[in-house]
């Protein structure tokens, strides 16, 4: 396997006059065991149609073509966009006939938009947007079994959390909602190019259904985001608002089976779908 090292990338970007940007979340991955790490860890098949987010230089993508089925690489920046095909004619022709590139935000793109519907996520997330393109790859792509995504380890840590932990939230709830996720280790700051200021890790994630509940996900997510805009806020006083009254409130959690004194990082999914289900109708 052909895979980019130190020299490979620092070259790529120079022919093509790139330096890393913070606000594209560009830190290229440089070591030729992580990247094999990271696939190995995802155990996808050679079935699998791997959606790749944030490709850069083609590290990840060049690793993982081997392995599966397919790779689709949806890039935001159009030169890397244009010379991923380039480097892995280059470096594996022997599958490079399994690379489409979607020049597009990850966060604008829709199933529609992808050539064909990815079973697996496997991506070096850009750390800027990590929670968010997550989140939206999960919405857009319910044929997604798995994933294997490498994200800061401060969202790492918060992703995996389990409630009644000091960083679960937003993030550890939402991500509940469609999948069990877990972290699956760490990776050094050395293994970039430019090194990040921060350490990162890898989590797992693995598809199951979201719980039984006639609210929609909107509802439930509505729900959530009031529960942990205060936080400190008991969770009759946190959702007053969202529920019209204090009173009305209390009624839903009780109906809910939550008491009224409780937090919402006390709670899992289930419970903020019960509580999304008792809301007071107008």
């Amino acid at each position: 396997m052909s895979l980019l090292g130190p020299v490979e990338v620092r070259a790529l970007a120079a022919k093509l006059g790139i330096r890393p940007t913070k606000k594209l979340g560009q830190n290229f991955v440089i070591d030729g065991g992580t990247v094999r790490r990271i696939v190995r860890v995802a155990e996808v098949t050679p079935d699998d149609v791997a959606i790749e987010i944030g490709p850069g230089l083609g590290s990840l993508t060049l690793a993982l073509l081997p392995e599966v089925a397919r790779v689709v690489a949806v890039e935001i920046d159009p030169a890397l966009a244009t010379q991923l095909p380039l480097t892995v004619a280059e470096m594996d022709p022997e599958h490079a006939d399994r690379l489409t590139v979607v020049h597009a935000d990850a966060l604008k793109v829709g199933a529609d938009d992808l050539p064909a519907l990815p079973t697996a996520l496997v991506a070096n997330l850009p750390y800027n947007v990590s929670v968010p393109v997550l989140l939206h790859m999960l919405e857009i792509l319910p044929s997604l079994r798995r994933g294997l995504v490498m994200v800061q380890a401060e969202v790492a840590d918060r992703l995996a959390a389990a409630p009644g932990s000091r960083i679960y939230g937003v993030p550890s709830l939402k991500a509940a909602w469609y999948a069990d996720v877990r972290r699956a280790g760490p990776v050094g700051r050395n293994v970039f190019w430019p090194a990040p200021n921060v350490d990162s890790g890898l989590v797992s994630l693995v598809r199951r259904d979201p719980p039984e509940t006639s609210a929609t996900r909107e509802e439930v997510f509505a729900a959530v985001d009031v529960a942990f805009a205060q936080r400190r806020k008991t969770l009759r006083a946190a959702l007053a608002s969202w529920a019209g009254t204090p009173a009305a409130a209390e009624e839903a959690l009780v109906r809910a089976g939550v008491k009224p004194s409780a937090r919402g990082e006390q709670l899992g999914i289930a419970d903020f779908a019960r509580i999304a289900e008792n809301r007071p109708r107008p």
